[in-house]
């Protein structure tokens, strides 16, 4: 289905916690140490803000420094439930620079990742961190598959993708020599980079333009302050009480959060609807032996299936010169799951318990249990990469890391395609702005979506 832009609708609920395997938590310098709590009005172990911003990974990052530069006169804290930054979803992906091409034309992802990948291409040309416009192929290895590549073509271009042209096997020999197809897209303004490097660029502008970043801050509860006859001045400016697991506390009028795997978790916490749900995804990659590497100079994917929703085993470049091969995608039985055995009896219990999950595996049954044996089987990955780099063999491979994306679903069991952002009502809910869904391509789009973000926290709450 696709999902909408919903600003602060839906209905109230109650309670849960947690964030992407870190989404709360500081970042005390560009090392990324953590830095003790400001001092505030109410002793050593409260703080006082005008926002906060719930989760560390580069969209929390990103809306920050957007919100602290278009602001300056206000004090707006991040907190982060790990030590350093941008160790979960930031710092587990593949890192390219997302052209546009994929998304529904009109869509959120669409229109903010076309705009966000020159933002981002801007930003580290000025910042002086290093990326790669190393381009992608995305190939066609049977006749069956040219009128859906045909059909991507038409909808980069509705997109506004630069520079996308249609190529025929002499000149994919040209862009891959050891690639073959029969046709392909060619995508010149795909590129790499290392995105955690990117948001911790992203947190030192922040704390430089004069914002707080808490780190080791595992928010366990968001409430309103407690009315008293004694109420003082700041208790009243300042109505939001955020609780971590130590006892200490953060005190603000204002909440926007971006908790990634975490995200419905931390909506029911804060009274809001824990719909849509986030569902964990594990992908694992492979590695290509260095003595190979040759084989692959930019990009190269498949065309995707648009009955499943993702887009299949490609070939990823990376900054440091290595090749990622992959991922497949399965479920996670642990939200911070990366290993194949990592369990969470919470999580676990999450996943049995949801009805729309069940129904979506039922609908996709034959594409799960080939996912989980690819998972398990090498030499069945590498007969899928074959058809792209025939040279490759099982002796060219080995294991390698993998992500966990969050990704959305509704009550029906239906993926969430497009972003997602709303709020609630109430006290709390109507000072509060969710990041709900915000899977790739979101770190390619994190500059976009800040400025999107910044404009609805300046409308909504009247700044």
């Amino acid at each position: 289905m696709v999902a909408v832009l919903r600003y602060f609708g839906g209905s109230c609920r109650q309670a849960l916690g947690g964030f992407l395997g870190g989404f709360f938590g500081s970042y005390g310098s560009a090392l990324g140490r953590p830095r003790p709590l400001c001092g505030g009005s109410r002793g050593a172990s409260t703080s006082s803000f005008d926002i906060v911003i719930v989760g560390g990974g580069i969209v929390g990052l990103a809306s920050a420094r957007a919100l602290t530069l278009r602001h300056p006169q206000l004090s707006i804290g991040l907190l982060e439930k790990e030590k350093d930054l941008a160790v979960h979803q930031t710092g587990h992906n593949s890192g390219v620079i997302h052209s546009g091409i994929y998304y529904k034309p009109e869509s959120l992802k669409a229109k903010l990742c076309v705009k966000g990948s020159a933002l981002i291409y801007e930003y580290c040309k000025q910042k002086g961190i290093p990326y790669k416009q190393c381009g992608k192929l995305i190939v066609a290895v049977d006749q069956e598959e040219i009128p859906r590549l045909q059909a991507l073509y038409e909808r980069g271009l509705q997109n506004g993708v630069q520079g996308l042209r249609l190529i025929q096997q002499e000149d994919i020999k040209k862009k891959e020599p050891y690639c073959r197809g029969l046709m392909a897209i060619d995508c010149p303004y795909t590129g790499i980079v290392d995105y955690r490097q990117v948001a911790l660029s992203f947190a030192q502008d922040f704390r430089e333009a004069g914002g707080s970043v808490l780190t080791s801050f595992e928010v366990e509860s968001i409430g309103m302050a407690k009315e008293s006859s004694s109420e003082s001045k700041e208790e009243l400016k300042y109505p939001i009480v955020i609780k971590n697991t130590k006892g200490e506390e953060i005190q603000c009028q204002y909440v926007v959060t971006c908790a990634g795997l975490y995200s419905d978790r931390i909506s029911e916490l804060s009274g809001c609807s824990p719909h849509p749900t986030i569902v964990p995804f594990r992908g694992d990659y492979l590695l290509l032996k260095p003595e190979k590497s040759y084989l692959v100079k930019g990009n190269i994917y498949p065309v995707p299936d648009s009955r499943f929703p993702f887009l299949g085993i490609h070939f990823t470049p990376k900054m440091d010169g290595s090749i990622w091969l992959g991922p497949n995608a399965v479920l996670a039985f642990k939200r911070e799951g990366y290993r194949f055995f990592d369990f969470s009896a919470r999580d676990f219990i999450e996943i049995i318990m949801n009805s729309g999950l069940i129904k979506l595996v039922f609908q996709n049954f034959s594409y799960s249990v080939n996912e989980m044996y690819k998972a398990c089987f090498l030499a069945v990955t590498v007969k899928n990469l074959q058809k792209f780099i025939p040279e490759i063999t099982v002796n060219d491979i080995q294991r390698g890391p993998s992500g966990v994306r969050a990704q959305a679903m509704d009550r029906n069991g239906s993926l969430v395609e497009d972003f997602v952002f709303d709020g609630g009502v109430g006290a709390i809910g109507n000072r509060i702005l969710h990041v709900r869904n915000a899977p790739s391509p979101a770190a390619t789009s994190s500059l976009a979506i800040s400025e999107m973000i910044a404009d609805e926290v300046q409308q909504r709450f009247g700044l």
